[in-house]
Formats: structure tokens, sequence, C-alpha cells
């Protein structure tokens, strides 16, 4: 018998590597412009990789393409490759549209410009675009081994707003180090962004309770469990990982009360009734929330829950793609819990990964997953479009502790969102 095949007989967990860095946590680059300015060619030379198709014929690049991946001094990094900009006809009317949807999660644009012909008026739609959604960008006259010094001045005329402009040639290599290093310049911080670490102390015990079920990934823990157990040890806290089912058990012996409880968000009910209330209890969704920089909107969303009607449309959104078991939270669990709480029947619809429709009109309130698996920027801009259409968004963790009758224990340990309840 294996090692692992020993710990999970045991009823033990064991954990894959966690050297990977998720897509969630990765600088997402985006790279833009005309058909035939070079963007394949461009990225290609910035990544090392023959990551996108590249030939003479205009439109060669038909979908997005996206690598994860490590690039210097950047450090790891998502790289997506669009299609033209200028792109005809109503297949191209689909790959604009497709373009237009990766801005919602690219935290640095690169518009990749020809040098030997001046900017377009779509080269200006682009640079409005990122201007309008306060995404840095960087301005790559490309082909400079073709083009007059002067070509390339007068094509930039009147833009004013890149954080950068770099003379490229893709074939010779001219500008591709100078261009990473204004890339690593721009790179995000994430000093903001805060799972836990900012309301533990070294010294601290922390129980986390993770539920094994048909849902749970075979011989790892998933992303936020991952996440917050590694801000724990930064920490200087202790982090005690086990089943709801060995709680109870765990508390009585433990000698001491831990100074927080986080558990998994279906099983909320079950730890409030064993926790003492005055230990702080929260849920992975719900920190994933306040780390991605949502859980204002997600609290204020909760109350358009009273407001639904019989047959009123709901909105299941989660970011990543998984196969769905029977006992599912997002398809089967949430549901039930929601028409439980409200007496109520609605009308259910699912996105998964990158889908998210553009019109939200037509559904009453929106509930969406933690959103490990997807970039804070591509959050927010979800939080943003609903909102802006006049339609309540919430989450996994703030519903599920809603219904059950503890949301105000839920984020009694966040003060600054106390007074949005």
């Amino acid at each position: 018998m294996t090692i692992d095949s020993y710990l999970e007989s045991k009823g033990m967990m064991v954990m894959a590597s966690m050297n990977e860095t998720p897509s969630g946590e990765r600088v997402h680059i985006g790279f833009f412009g005309r058909r035939n300015a070079g963007k394949s060619s461009v990225v290609n030379a910035v990544t090392g990789q023959d990551l996108a198709v590249v030939s003479d014929v205009r439109g060669t690049t038909t979908d997005p393409v996206s690598k994860a991946m490590e690039i210097l001094p950047l450090g790891p990094v998502v790289v997506i490759d669009t299609p033209g900009f200028d792109d005809e006809g109503s297949l191209g009317e689909l790959r604009v549209k497709k373009t237009r949807q990766i801005l919602g999660k690219t935290d640095i644009a690169v518009l990749v410009v020809d040098s030997t012909e001046r900017m377009q008026a779509c080269d200006m739609d682009l640079v409005r675009l990122f201007e309008d959604a306060k995404i840095p960008y960087i301005l790559v006259l490309n082909k400079t081994d073709l083009a007059s010094e002067d070509a390339a001045a007068f094509g930039v005329i009147g833009v004013t707003g890149p954080s950068a402009i770099v003379k490229t040639s893709a074939l010779t290599g001219e500008g591709i180090h100078e261009l990473k290093e204004k890339l690593a310049s721009l790179k995000p911080s994430n000093e903001e962004g805060m799972l836990i670490s900012d309301k533990i102390n070294p010294g601290d015990l922390i129980i986390l309770v993770v539920p094994i079920d048909k849902a749970a990934p075979k011989g790892r823990l998933i992303l936020p469990q991952q996440q917050v157990i590694r801000d724990i040890l930064d920490s200087g806290a202790t982090a005690l990982v086990l089943r709801e089912s060995e709680l109870e058990e765990a508390l009585s012996k433990l000698g001491r009360k831990p100074d927080l409880v986080v558990t998994d968000s279906q099983v909320f009910e079950e730890v409030d009734k064993l926790v003492p209330s005055d230990v702080p209890l929260t849920s992975f969704s719900i920190l994933m929330a306040r780390y991605k920089g949502f859980l204002d909107s997600a609290i204020r969303g909760i109350a358009a829950i009273d407001g639904l009607k019989d047959g009123d449309e709901v909105l299941i959104a989660e970011g990543c793609t998984h196969h769905r078991q029977c006992g599912d939270i997002g398809t089967v669990k949430i549901p039930a819990w929601l028409e439980k709480y409200t007496g109520k029947t609605f009308v259910y619809e699912t996105t998964s990964g990158a889908g998210f429709p553009e019109d939200l009109s037509e559904y009453g309130l929106i509930i969406h997953c933690g959103g490990c698996m997807l970039n804070e920027r591509e959050v927010l801009r979800r939080a943003k479009e609903s909102n802006a259409q006049g339609v309540a968004i919430t989450n996994y963790g703030i519903l599920i502790a809603h219904v059950h009758g503890i949301l105000k224990r839920s984020i009694e340990i966040f003060s600054e969102y106390s007074n949005l309840l």
C-alpha cells in the first residue's frame, strides 16, 4: 500500500503541490490591435514560445488564445492573444465581441500597431476602451525594421494615455526586452487583497472545517482552502484542518477555544451549532469575496432575496468549470435552501468559466461563487455590470449564511462591513 492510499484509507487528505500559481492569482496581459499588426508575432517574441499562429494572411487569429506561463521579470502571468479588432463580417463581429470580453479580465493591455502605418480609428477605439476601464496599457510600434522614424512618430500623434511607448521588431527582437521591463513595471500590487492575515495574530489557533464528500476533489484541497492555510502559516498562527464530523470532538479535547473557525459554506448551519457563540465564524467563500474586493456588493445584494417573486429567474454563476455531481452546491443545494427560505419557486440558469451574460436584466438575482479561479478585475467587472443594470448580485457564502440565519455572525470579524446589514 502506498503512503497516499494509506492516508486516504484513514480519511486523511493528501494535498497536491501548492507551487503552481492559480490562474486567478496571475497577471493577465492582453495583446490587442488590428489584423496583421503583428500581435501574434510580438506575443511569441515576448513569451519565447510559438504560442500564437503567425501568418501573412490577415485575420489568422480567430479566437482569443490564452496561456498561463512564467515571464521574467514579471513572474506568473496569463498571456492572451486576441483577434484583430478591425475584423469584418458576421464572424468578425463575434471575434470583436470576444475581444471586448477579454478586456474584462485584462490587468495590463498591449496595443500593437503596425509602425509602417498611422494609427487607425479602431486603434483609437481600443485606446478609449482601455482608458474607460482604467486598464494600464503599453503602445507597441511593431515592424520598426520596415518603418522610417518619421512614419512611426506620425502614427501616434495625439495619443497621450499609454504608460509607455515601445518600438519593437518581432522579427529582429528589437525592443522585446524593453517591452518585458515595461510590463513588469505595471504589475499590479497584491498588497490590498487580504484573506485572513489581518484578522489573526501569531499564536492564534484557527480551525478549518473541510467536508470530504463526492464533490471534493480526490487527493487534494480546493484552492481557497490551500490559500487560507498558507495565509495562516505566514501569520505565525496554527491551522487545524478537520471534517465537520470531527469538529465536536476536537472542540472538547482542545483545552481552549479556537480564535477563529473557517468552514466550507455548505456545512455552515451544522458548524454554527457546534462552535461557541463567542468564537468568530466565517466561510472560505466569504473570505474569497473579501479577497477579490467583492464582499460589499455581495452583502448589499442579499437584500434582494426578500423581493423575489414566484417564477423569477436566478442566475447561478461560477468562475470554474467542473463535473457536476449529485448534491452539487450550485445547482442543487443553493436552489433548495433559497426556495425553503423564501417559500417560492424560481427558474434557474447556470454559467461557468468565462461565460457571463452581457444582458442581465432578465434576472431577479445573481448568486456568484467565491471567484477563486477568476482574477480580481474580472470578479469586480461582473459585480459592476450587475449593479449598472440594476440587478442584485451576491455570493455563495453570504447567501448560505443568510438563509440559515447566521449572516451577522459570519461577517462579524469584518467590522468594516457591519454597517451594510
